[in-house]
């Protein structure tokens, strides 16, 4: 005696699946509630409102086994890891480990090795077979090795991964550097997921120049026809103000500050990097955690007569009073 209503439709992409997915939930037929409760003891779903045992002798769905930490989690678990963009086979393919030990740990006999070398010797040249997966192999440890330097969530690699994986299937790679394109795919997904690094900050941990990364950027962008709003100045303000060691209260300010700026329209047509660290730096004057101007400018990767500029064109168009 259950009854099911629908409460979303969600069009998978037709390249996975051709279908429409709908999710379900329950409904107590008595009240007419969805707070419903599991209870594993004795295996039943339980309406909270009015008490009616609504399912009995459930499934659980979860392992059968336990662990206590991650490490006992990792070693019980019998998948593998997900799916990844950002190895060249999406992470498909098995790996003979480097180690010579077995499944148990066990050191592998001596009369054996030969044998698991040549079986890792061949298994990398599988993995790797053509000149397209050979591009791919490099491009993402390149891609993979910058971002780690930078600090990058997962996602932002993800995201990189994906927009390099369509500029090779468009061909935009034939005639430029592959470590050129997987820096601006990079910038572009910095952009894409609101976790904004300057080309300044790419080109100091990539192996080309800020000019090339800029050009390669606004190709795939063109060619991908990636709509990519300007980089916000208050996304940049919560890095930076980690970096100088400032208090929230100070973060909040900065952003009060730029949002006012902004619908006056004096954000505008200025880089956002300057920008922001003006604001952080009136902020940091207005609530006594004061930082010079030179800290500021290191952080931010501007010069200090930038901040100054845009310091003094806010506080004289905000009204705010700032005594030093």
């Amino acid at each position: 005696m259950e009854s099911e209503i629908p409460i979303k439709k969600e069009e998978i992409p037709a390249k996975r699946e051709k279908a429409v997915q709908e999710e379900y939930v329950r409904k107590c037929p008595e009240c007419g509630s969805t707070n419903l409760i599991r209870d594993y003891e004795r295996a039943e779903v339980v309406c909270q409102s009015c008490g009616l045992v609504i399912d009995q002798q459930i499934i659980d769905m979860g392992p059968e086994w336990r662990a206590f930490d991650q490490e006992q989690r990792v070693k019980r678990s019998r998948v593998g890891a997900p799916m990844t963009y950002t190895i060249h086979d999406k992470g498909l393919s098995t790996m003979i480990d480097w180690r010579n030990k077995d499944f148990y740990g066990k050191e592998i006999a001596p009369r054996r090795r030969a044998q698991i070398y040549r079986l890792r010797k061949w298994q990398r040249r599988i993995r790797v077979s053509n000149a397209t997966e050979r591009n791919l192999a490099f491009a993402l440890s390149e891609l993979d090795r910058v971002a780690s330097r930078l600090g990058l969530p997962r996602n932002v690699r993800e995201t990189a991964a994906v927009i390099y994986r369509r500029a090779v299937e468009k061909g935009l790679i034939r005639g430029r550097s592959i470590e050129g394109v997987a820096a601006a795919a990079l910038y572009a997904a910095c952009r894409q997921c609101k976790v904004p690094r300057t080309l300044d900050e790419i080109a100091d941990v990539s192996r080309v120049g800020r000019k090339e990364i800029g050009r390669t950027y606004r190709f795939i962008a063109r060619e991908l026809e990636m709509k990519l709003m300007p980089t916000n100045p208050t996304d940049y303000v919560a890095r930076f103000a980690s970096e100088l060691r400032l208090t929230g209260e100070v973060q909040s300010k900065a952003i009060e500050i730029l949002k006012k700026a902004a619908e006056k329209e004096l954000t505008s047509g200025r880089g956002p990097t300057g920008v922001a660290a003006a604001a952080i730096y009136i902020a940091s004057v207005l609530l006594g955690e004061k930082r010079t101007q030179r800290e500021v400018a290191e952080v931010a990767g501007v010069t200090e007569v930038t901040i100054r500029n845009r310091y003094k064109e806010l506080a004289e168009k905000l009204d705010i009073d700032i005594t030093l």
